[in-house]
This record gives structure tokens, sequence and C-alpha cells, in this order.
């Protein structure tokens, strides 16, 4: 009888102890997140400001006055409403092509979109260079058409083009093979025509995630660094842009400038983080 009562009295503790433990294991993995996340992210970040202000802001904004800060600015902004919109156009067409269609050689495009994910942005820049350089495949044909790509504006462009195109089809494709082909099916049954029916049915429900796939495109293109130092050519106020003009204020030991133009980043990509938070918000107000 004592034993019983005893289990009976191990068993009613259970709960307690259970719950204990839960909260226990709660906390444990809170901590260790938010300790990464302050480690990993708030530390650093705080330490670009501190560092771009720490000789005032007179300082700080005198960096931005830099003609050649100017023109890492303007090429990295230019590049980004370059690449954006194209890899955005290409995105949904890849996506819209491999959630509807069969065709033969689907696989292989999925696969290739992913490809850049898995190669390093260095080697990525590399295979320009070996296709469009002096001494690359086309090379001899554009040295003599004078058409310049590797170390010229083309090469960053194609360069970042190659780093960032997956990220719109990515975010799509998954959205569209779950929603299906129904509706569209009876859009076109009730006679509407192909481009009415993208218009009005498909990319109002994938709208979110052209944004979303927009948003990080953005991020990558004017953050990007491996890929376009190697087909830049680092020639300052010409081919560098805000990553690279970074490293060249910080190999300079201007490190105030580096730190303010590394601010500026900093806050382009706060900003992004910001609106596609916000975007979420909302979508998700409007669903409920």
């Amino acid at each position: 009888m004592a034993a019983a009562a005893q289990g009976r009295k191990r068993e009613s503790d259970r709960p307690g102890a259970n719950s204990l433990v839960s909260r226990t294991l709660r906390a444990v993995i809170i901590t260790i997140a938010v300790a990464f996340v302050v480690v990993l992210l708030v530390l650093p970040l705080t330490t670009v400001f501190v560092e771009a202000l720490s000789q005032g802001f007179g300082a700080y904004f005198s960096a931005f006055a830099d003609p050649d800060t100017i023109a890492a600015i303007r090429l990295t902004l230019t590049t980004a409403a370059i690449v954006v919109p194209l890899n955005t156009i290409f995105g949904i067409a890849a996506a819209y092509a491999i959630a509807r269609f069969e065709f033969r050689g689907k696989n292989l495009l999925t696969t290739l979109i992913e490809l850049p994910f898995a190669i390093s942005p260095v080697v990525s820049g590399l295979i320009y260079v070996l296709l469009f350089g002096a001494n690359g495949w086309f090379g001899a044909w554009l040295e003599a058409n004078d058409i310049s790509i590797v170390f010229a504006f083309p090469g960053i462009v194609l360069a970042t083009m190659f780093v960032t195109f997956p990220y719109v089809a990515r975010e799509l494709l998954p959205l569209m093979q779950m929603l299906g082909t129904e509706e569209e099916e009876a859009a076109i049954s009730l006679g509407g025509g192909p481009w009415t029916t993208f218009f009005r049915v498909t990319l109002p429900k994938i709208q979110w995630g052209v944004v979303y796939g927009v948003i990080l495109c953005n991020a990558r293109a004017m953050g990007e660094f491996g890929a376009v130092a190697v087909v830049s050519g680092h020639i300052r106020g010409l081919t560098t842009t805000m990553p690279l003009h970074v490293e060249i204020l910080y190999n300079e030991y201007n490190y105030v400038g580096a730190f303010a133009v590394a601010s500026l980043l900093s806050l382009l990509a706060v900003v992004t983080v910001i609106i596609k938070t916000a975007l979420e918000w909302r979508a998700s107000a409007r669903h409920h």
C-alpha cells in the first residue's frame, strides 16, 4: 500500500516537473537565440555606427562628400536598379514555367536556378573573366570591336545578376506550386486570354511573393562583394561599388570614411528588413 501511494504521488508530481523542465528548456533556447543575435548582429552593427561617428557628425557627413564615395554609391544604386527588374522578370517567368508547364529539361532548369547558391561568388566572377576577359573566349572579339565588359560597368551588372537571379524565382516557385491552377483554368474557360488571366488572376495571388523576392534580390545586389571584386578591376571612382569602396578606404586607414560607407550599407539593409516586416504584417492583417 505504501509503495502504491508513493507511485501515485510520483505520478501526480510529473506534470509539475514536466512543466518546470519545459519552462527551463524554453528559457535556455530563448537565451541562446538572443545571445547569438546580440553577438553576431547587434554588436557588429553597433560597432559600425560607433566607429563611423567616432570623430563626430561633421567628419561622418564629410565622408560622403568625397567624389569617389559618391561614385561608388551611384554605381551601387544604378547596378541594383538594372539587376532587380531584370531578375524579377526572369524569376516570374521561370517560376511560372516550372510550376505550370511540363517540358524537357524542367528539372535541369530548377537545378540551374539554385546553382548560384552553391557556387562561391568569387568563382562566379571568375567565370565572366574567363569568358569576357582579354584572354577569355570572347576577349579578342570584344577588343576588336572596342567593347569592354570585364573591368567595366557591364561586367559588374552581369556578375551581380548571376549571384542574385535565384531570389525571386525561389520565392515564387513553391508559392505557385501550392496555389495550383484551378482559378486560372476557370478564368480561361470564361473567355479570359493568357495575359488577362496572368495579370488579373495569377499576379494578385503571388504579389507578396514577388515583393519579398525583390527585396531580397535588392539587398544582395547592393551588398555583393566577391563576384563584383573579381570583375570590377577596383578602378577607383569608376568600378568600385560601395562594398569595394569600404575595403579600399579601410586599407588606406581611413576608418571613419570606411565605416561611414559601411553604415550607409547597414542602414539600407535595415530599411530593407523593416519594409519586408511591414509587408508581412500587412499581408497577415489582410488575411485576418
